[in-house]
């Protein structure tokens, strides 16, 4: 068998080539990342093997760096094993205890874990799951910054004008948005007409807000205490415009999300409160669920698994959470476990026995969480609709 560890980076990738028994085939081979430089590595790697069964390649898990390389191999029919970054580095420090850190010897060290550690190869996810994947992945990240958006929003705020908050239902609202895009400080609310600025609430609240509330912020405007910064007035007319824009991205992301979920027809949907954002992520993350052995599986790859610390007779018994796993899928459970408790009875009554335990509500959303996987891991592998 051949062995080969590659060392991913953003320009190059080192890769050191060894066989069943360690003996070194080529010690570096430095490739570019590019069309050339993965032709030279594997017409490299086939030179020592007649067939591509005897080869295993390993490289690690860095994002879109690897992404590439990755396809590559895979349409090549190699055996390919994505390691954890994490596994490696600790692997290579265990080797020696010199403080070596380099390209080359992480590549000897990925080839290694090859080796010696019987991995489970790279398994390719369906194209609808890969798509799914890159759009939840995107709308996560959409999410994150537009939440980054309102929160200044509501710093500068509180700068400018204070007194709206106790005024309205909520500073994120499109009649907020559209008074604060055109009358950005409380001098500008309070010098405008009040008809002017009772038509706007009114075409941009659905009629909720008409004359009185608008005479009521009014008010408030002439007495406030917000200051009448030009910069600040333009920081969050552009706050506003961005947090729009990114509104309406999201909204499109959702569009092309649904579709893709329907047609993979998951029983996991059939939860009472699993919606197309959560259960959409959930199933980008974990792709086929028979590629876990177990629902505790699940739970590691999310990095939902306890942590255990025992050392001679001390045993911990304040064990947390790993979070070593996918951000994303542990994101997708824990939220979904939120709503699921607020629309199924059994898991409502699993919650509250948790907090009547004593357990915080956050500890008892994470044991409701294994609930959770557990159920879906059962209905995704006996292809079972939900029944509570």
């Amino acid at each position: 068998m051949i062995y080969v560890g590659i060392d991913v980076a953003k320009n190059k990738h080192d890769c050191f080539i060894t066989n069943s028994d360690g003996k070194v085939l080529c010690d570096s081979l430095t490739i570019q990342n590019n069309r050339s430089g993965f032709d030279e590595l594997y017409s490299k790697v086939m030179a020592y093997s007649e067939t591509g069964s005897k080869i295993k390649v390993g490289l690690e898990a860095t994002g879109h760096y690897s992404y590439n390389i990755l396809r590559f191999l895979l349409s090549k029919e190699l055996n390919v094993t994505v390691i954890n970054p994490l596994r490696s580095s600790l692997y290579g420090k265990g080797q020696s205890l010199r403080k070596t850190k380099t390209d080359k010897h992480d590549s000897h060290s990925i080839a290694a874990i090859l080796r010696t550690e019987n991995l489970k190869p790279y398994s390719p996810v369906s194209y609808h799951i890969s798509e799914l994947k890159s759009l939840t992945r995107y709308r996560f990240s959409l999410v994150r910054n537009c939440s980054r958006m309102k929160a200044s929003f509501s710093r500068l705020m509180a700068i400018l004008f204070p007194e709206l908050e106790s005024l309205v239902s909520s500073l994120h609202s499109n009649s907020v948005y559209s008074m604060m895009l055109e009358l950005p400080n409380a001098q500008a609310v309070a010098a405008c007409h009040l008809t002017r600025l009772s038509n706007l609430l009114l075409e941009t609240s659905n009629k909720r807000f008409g004359k009185d509330k608008a005479a009521q912020i009014k008010n408030a405007a002439r007495t406030s205490i917000g200051s009448f910064d030009t910069a600040k007035s333009f920081e969050i007319q552009q706050t506003i415009r961005t947090i729009l824009l990114m509104d309406e991205q999201i909204r499109q992301v959702e569009e092309k999300i649904n579709p893709i979920v329907d047609s993979l027809n998951s029983p996991i949907m059939t939860i009472p409160g699993i919606s197309y954002r959560m259960g959409g992520m959930i199933l980008a993350e974990i792709g086929d669920f028979r590629n876990f052995d177990s629902a505790e599986k699940i739970l590691a790859y999310a990095g939902m698994e306890p942590s255990v610390y025992q050392s001679g007779q001390l045993t911990s018994t304040h064990a947390k959470m790993v979070k070593r796993g996918s951000k994303y899928l542990r994101f997708a459970l824990f939220n979904a476990t939120k709503y699921v408790c607020r629309w199924d009875p059994t898991f409502a009554a699993y919650l509250n026995k948790k907090r009547s335990e004593g357990k915080r509500y956050n500890v008892a959303v994470s044991h409701t969480a294994k609930k959770l996987v557990r159920v879906m891991y059962h209905l995704e592998t006996t292809h079972q609709s939900f029944q509570s």
